[in-house]
């Protein structure tokens, strides 16, 4: 995999990151010349650049606490670069079509080592669907050895069996996304890059945030903001699962050390299962996750809408969850990750 040049930007001075290139050129309209000679100055110190950014990012995740309050009952981990690229966790639901289509894109990058599929509807997946994927990854995938790609079965439909530890896996780095979702092979492995230097921590293209909304007889009441919030605040404190890299790690915490009251939470409201992980992570680092700046597609956004209230069920998630730890581990930042190889400015 080719080394990519990283580029640390502030979400906050540059809130329309993502969506408006033509916003960053007209915001720098006049000062072509500088920016040409900043861009010769940076592109010969380019080694430099990239030692720093990964030095920045490891120290941020290089604190480990408990997973309930701050007693020393976690068990710590450490990890080294993910070995031999990462596996593509994919949760399904229900739509086939979008499923072939994710199974084929993700197979076809070249750091995608094995893809799972979480499947945990009622009906096992039909002979041929599992022929016809096999045989796609068979084609595409471009690791040197055998392909690894299998469905990880559920007997129930339950949010938190994303989170399930897996069985076989030849990485530290799991991908973990929406069968609707997809990443770009190019913006993928370059998230890849970033999570390298940092992998205790979340690293993820979709950012959401908190702030506190209030405070009575010394509890504090918190809201939750989507994508405008982030754009208009430019900060964020969470990056969601539906595409983010975490260490294969987490899920043994999110299934066997994690509170499980707010496992039995996810179930019963069939929601937050990825507010459930950026507290478990943030909890176990005292660190901000990434924002990896790059475009996503939803191939299938159009079949399953958010349901009305789904806001304020967020909102009450959060603060449900935050009383069970007793604190908020949720760290907020306004730093993002951009590829400059792929940016006008930077």
């Amino acid at each position: 995999m080719s080394s990519s040049l990283v580029a640390i930007r502030d979400a906050g001075a540059d809130s329309g990151g993502i969506y408006s290139p033509a916003k960053e050129k007209a915001a720098n309209r006049g000062r072509s010349s500088l920016l040409r000679r900043l861009r010769q100055f940076l592109g010969s110190h380019k080694l430099v650049l990239s030692i720093f950014l990964l030095c920045f990012l490891a120290l941020s995740t290089s604190r480990i606490r408990s997973l309930s309050g701050r007693n020393p009952h976690y068990p710590s981990f450490s990890s080294s670069s993910s070995r031999g690229g990462y596996t593509v966790l994919i949760n399904a639901w229900k739509r086939n079509k979008v499923l072939k289509q994710s199974v084929a894109h993700y197979a076809s990058c070249g750091g995608t080592d094995a893809i799972r599929v979480v499947w945990s509807e009622s009906d096992p997946p039909s002979d041929s669907l599992k022929a016809y994927l096999k045989k796609i990854v068979l084609k595409k995938l471009q690791t040197p050895h055998k392909p690894n790609f299998k469905f990880d079965l559920n007997e129930e439909d339950n949010l938190n069996n994303r989170f399930k530890p897996i069985e076989d896996l030849r990485t530290d780095a799991i991908f973990s996304v929406d069968d609707d979702v997809i990443v770009p092979c190019h913006t993928l492995d370059f998230a890849f890059t970033v999570w390298q230097s940092a992998p205790l921590t979340m690293v993820g293209f979709v950012p959401r945030m908190h702030w506190l909304d209030h405070e009575k007889n010394g509890v504090a009441s918190y809201k939750y903001g989507g994508w405008w919030s982030v754009w208009w605040m430019g900060t964020y404190s969470m990056v969601l699962s539906k595409a983010a890299f975490v260490h294969k790690k987490y899920l043994e915490l999110y299934t066997h050390e994690m509170l499980s009251s707010i496992r039995d939470y996810v179930t019963r409201e069939r929601n937050c299962e990825d507010i459930a992980m950026s507290l478990l992570v943030a909890n176990a680092t005292d660190a901000p996750p990434i924002w990896v700046q790059g475009k996503i597609y939803e191939i299938g956004s159009s079949e399953v809408a958010s349901p009305k209230g789904h806001n304020n069920r967020r909102i009450k998630c959060l603060n449900d969850f935050i009383s069970l730890y007793g604190s908020m581990p949720l760290v907020s930042t306004s730093v993002k990750a951009v590829d400059a190889s792929h940016e006008w400015f930077w």
